[in-house]
């Protein structure tokens, strides 16, 4: 039985959605941390990777919880810690890195940018080589939910851009990737969104439920491969 992944929570509706049926799958255990709920942010090393989703917060919070997640995920760098961002997961992996979280030059929400183009991320073709993208097409839908955005530095590899923010998918590490997208998304997770994010709340529910269901087949066959290759990096499978 392998050492149990760190699953770490913002908050308490952005859970690990698809990422609980491929974990399910390989048999491999996790342990779940709700920081919002006033849960300790343990050890990283007594684990065989870390999952840090979403949230509401700022990568540049400086309370307690937000400084001492950012001294972990450093810990995290410097033990070669399997590590994977979404979101604002992503943008304290890139802070902790030493690049900068600053307000998004478009704000991204939902599966459409404003003109309706549907939000994409494709690959540089750095990316093209990593294994974390191994299966999977260079063009890739995503969902989108953030304000915030990340300035990388001569470390940080940009293996993914964007139409309206650009920096999509980094790796900071040899093992530690973020993802400023939503990839994990299921049906009922979204449904749990949508009543709760105020950004959500402003959309058409009906035909948001509608668009991620006419895309879902290949939303979720790109989330499943990105996990599995990335247990397979971080050599948990």
């Amino acid at each position: 039985m392998p050492q149990p992944i760190l699953i770490i929570k913002h908050i308490t509706h952005e859970g690990p959605g698809l990422l609980s049926a491929v974990l399910e799958k390989h048999s491999v255990p996790s342990v779940i941390i709700d920081l919002s709920r006033g849960e300790q942010y343990p050890d990283p090393r007594k684990y065989s990777a870390v999952i840090t989703l979403g949230g509401p917060q700022s990568a540049n919070d400086r309370n307690s919880i937000m400084v001492g997640e950012l001294e972990n995920i450093r810990i995290i760098l410097q033990e070669n810690i399997p590590y994977l961002g979404i979101c604002l997961g992503m943008q304290t992996l890139v802070k902790a890195a030493g690049g900068n979280v600053i307000a998004s030059p478009a704000k991204e929400t939902g599966l459409f940018d404003p003109d309706g183009r549907p939000y994409t991320v494709n690959l540089t073709p750095e990316g093209i080589q990593d294994l974390l993208f191994q299966d999977l097409d260079q063009t890739l839908r995503v969902f989108q939910l953030h304000g915030e955005t990340v300035v990388i530095n001569e470390k940080i590899a940009l293996l993914a851009t964007g139409q309206c923010c650009r920096n999509q998918i980094i790796q900071a590490a040899h093992r530690a990737y973020g993802i400023q997208s939503h990839f994990e998304l299921t049906p009922r997770l979204l449904e749990s969104w949508i009543s709760i994010d105020s950004d959500l709340k402003n959309m058409d529910s009906a035909q948001l439920m509608e668009s991620f269901r006419e895309i879902r087949a290949d939303y979720e066959q790109t989330g499943t491969t990105l996990l599995h290759n990335f247990l397979q990096i971080a050599e948990i499978i």
